[in-house]
């Protein structure tokens, strides 16, 4: 299917809107209890049963309205089921909670693989939208790859000493903020390494 153009402020309602929902109902149902077949789930565990299939229904409406679905929206989207569905049928919201650094996690690997072999895998997920030279590329890959690790990081150090609730909260807005606030802050070097014209669409060996 080829590219469709969307409304940015539905995509952004499509791909913010299912952990914003997350978060409200948990905050919600966090004291609520239900018993299924003899067993007691608490709120976390009911909101996750609900997260995954929001989640999937907004990636394939993403899809069908625009054509195109990202390798990073796959991979979240398997992470999410594989550990969410985890999480319900052990009933131990630990698993749901530790997707979050192993997804951040294979990231931060991820591109330091791609950094060893003189290689940047973030120009291959995003070339398209940040036109660079090899030099700019190489650099910006090292800086959103110690990001990716260090919210890793942060994740397992807070999902492990802080509440449900503050790990809810800190998931939903404080690590997307964060990771917004990084690729913030690399203007001057997207500014500095862009591709001009007298570039001749050139940006330098090992990108691919």
């Amino acid at each position: 299917m080829s590219d469709k153009p969307l409304n940015p402020w539905l995509k952004t309602g499509l791909e913010l809107g299912p952990p914003i929902l997350f978060f409200i109902a948990y905050m919600r149902l966090q004291d609520t209890t239900l018993t299924i077949g003899g067993t007691e789930y608490d709120g976390f565990i009911i909101v996750t049963a609900a997260f995954v299939p929001i989640l999937l229904a907004s990636i394939a409406v993403l899809w069908k309205l625009t054509g195109q679905i990202s390798r990073i929206q796959v991979f979240t989207a398997i992470m999410v089921v594989v550990f969410g569905g985890l999480t319900v049928w052990l009933n131990d919201e630990r698993f749901f909670k530790m997707k979050t650094t192993l997804v951040y996690g294979f990231f931060a690997v991820m591109l330091g693989i791609g950094l060893l072999r003189g290689q940047s895998w973030l120009k291959f997920l995003m070339g398209e939208l940040l036109p660079m030279r090899h030099e700019g590329w190489m650099i910006l890959t090292r800086r959103i790859a110690g990001a990716f690790a260090f919210m890793a990081t942060a994740n397992e150090v807070v999902w492990r000493t802080q509440s449900t609730e503050f790990w809810v909260t800190f998931e939903t807005f404080g690590l997307p903020a964060f990771l917004f606030a990084v690729f913030m802050s690399q203007a001057k070097l997207i500014e500095r390494y862009a591709l001009t014209s007298g570039d001749g669409g050139q940006d330098g060996p090992g990108t691919t």
